[in-house]
């Protein structure tokens, strides 16, 4: 199993696992900077608007936050796929938030106790910083700065997936939806598969939505193992869903998935679903 991890790994290094390494066409947006306290260092955010934004003056929009954001990594492919739905009419208008990183590897993992683990960067284990920054500090800014309703998502996938997953269990109220796909859940020895059960039980007026999928490469056996929890556990009020993707790879899942989940989690209102 470590063996497959450093090949992930590798092919983070290599290709970027679905991140641009070149400049991609993507719809218009807005660039700016954002100190942070949390993270003791500036954030270059991308923000895509819908279509007819700045003419709809009155409307407010949901928000879909996401890391690995950057123009050089998966902003430009997801703006794009949500520009394209909602011309088509396939999903409901929404504002793209994307956080550009500076070290990934610090900002989506947690504490773990296994030394491998702590050798894929110089720092990890700082998601709780990150999603201090998220909560505190960019998501009020957002909703100074745009048009915005209480209605939030948060899209990723790889060690973003695995924050993604981590902030469903330990701050289950930030996001209405959660979407993590191939979700690196081995991290800290399967941390999140133990303790699933009594996160879930600890929670049981939660209202949310979560999505997760792994591909044929990676994480099927903890995912697996995590959707069994869920069958057991998940409250009422939670609508989750789990997809095995046998035909996919680590390397191609966001891409191949995102208009998919994306257009079911911003359905039109006569027809939204669990994505």
């Amino acid at each position: 199993m470590w063996c497959i991890r450093l090949f992930l790994f590798a092919v983070v290094l290599v290709s970027g696992v679905g991140h641009a390494t070149e400049a991609e066409p993507m719809p218009p947006h807005a660039t700016f900077l954002l100190p942070s306290k949390a993270l003791r260092e500036k954030r270059r955010i991308n923000v895509y608007t819908p279509p007819g934004y700045d003419a709809a003056k009155g409307v407010r929009y949901p928000v879909l936050y996401m890391p690995d954001g950057g123009e050089q990594e998966d902003f430009p492919h997801v703006a794009t796929a949500v520009d394209t739905a909602i011309r088509a009419g396939e999903m409901r208008p929404v504002i793209v938030v994307g956080i550009e990183n500076t070290e990934r590897r610090r900002d989506m993992t947690g504490p773990t106790q296994v030394e491998k683990d702590k050798q894929i960067a110089p720092r990890v284990g700082g998601s709780a910083a990150f999603r201090a920054f998220l909560r505190d500090e960019l998501m009020p800014h957002v909703r100074r700065k745009y048009r915005v309703t209480d209605e939030t998502a948060i899209l990723g996938e790889s060690l973003a997936g695995l924050f993604i997953m981590e902030t469903f269990f330990l701050q289950p109220g930030m996001f209405g939806t959660y979407i993590a796909l191939s979700p690196s859940i081995w991290w800290n020895n399967d941390e999140w598969v133990h303790k699933a059960g009594e996160r879930l039980k600890a929670k049981p007026d939660l209202k949310a939505t979560l999505y997760f999928a792994s591909a044929g490469d990676d994480i099927e056996e903890q995912t697996t193992r995590l959707a069994e929890v869920f069958r057991a556990n998940a409250p009422a009020g939670l609508k989750w869903k789990y997809e095995p993707h046998p035909d996919l790879h680590h390397a191609n899942i966001y891409r191949s998935l995102e208009a998919k989940v994306l257009r079911e989690a911003f359905a039109p209102a006569s027809t939204k679903a669990v994505p």
